[in-house]
């Protein structure tokens, strides 16, 4: 095997183990028979050997090399322990303190989704938070998973004035409740 190829299938696996660590850390831990604390945690070893209970074995290098090179730091660890930063559709509680947003957020969604959410504002939908971006780049390219992208200027500093909470995670993704019409402007597409 040659080097690019070497690479290529360092990156697939990489990207294997990412997205399996989504799926069970945010979303699914039965699955495996994991169960997260009220934080999001659950201790590195109990990870590895459940997930290598159930037929997907990576090792700790591996898993240490997601944590630290997943672009949008998606995990973090803490000691021996591990957790999503955010995008859970469990209960956790990331104990995230409230935090002055900056005046402009940002959302990517895609065209079939903006009947809604001119109806109804933005949603968490299977998740706890909204998630927002400090940037359009980052908006855009969220929007861009599901499709063509749209992206969507939040008003955070009246949400803030009007009393709505926003809280960054570990990662520099905003999260708050929900978006209400009103704060939202809808010209921007890419």
């Amino acid at each position: 095997m040659n080097t690019r190829n070497s690479r290529a299938g360092d990156e697939r696996r990489t990207v294997k183990v990412s997205k399996y660590l989504s799926k069970h850390l945010r979303h699914q831990p039965e699955r495996i028979g994991i169960t997260l604390d009220e934080g999001g945690w659950v201790e590195i070893d109990t990870l590895l050997a459940a997930a290598a209970a159930h037929g997907f074995r990576f090792s700790r290098a591996e898993l240490d090399h997601v944590v630290a090179t997943n672009d949008k730091r998606r995990f973090a660890i803490e000691g021996t322990r591990i957790r999503a930063s955010q995008g859970h559709s469990v209960e956790v509680d990331l104990g995230l303190p409230p935090a002055t947003p900056p005046d402009c957020l940002y959302h990517g969604t895609v065209a079939r989704n903006l009947d809604a959410i001119r109806a109804t504002g933005l949603k968490p939908m299977n998740r706890h938070d909204v998630h927002l971006s400090a940037d359009r780049e980052t908006a855009t390219r969220v929007g861009a998973r599901r499709g063509r992208p749209v992206v969507l200027s939040v008003d955070a500093a009246a949400m803030h004035r009007d009393g709505h909470v926003f809280r960054l995670s570990a990662n520099g993704v905003w999260l708050t409740d929900a978006v209400p019409p009103r704060y939202l402007r809808f010209a921007e597409k890419h």
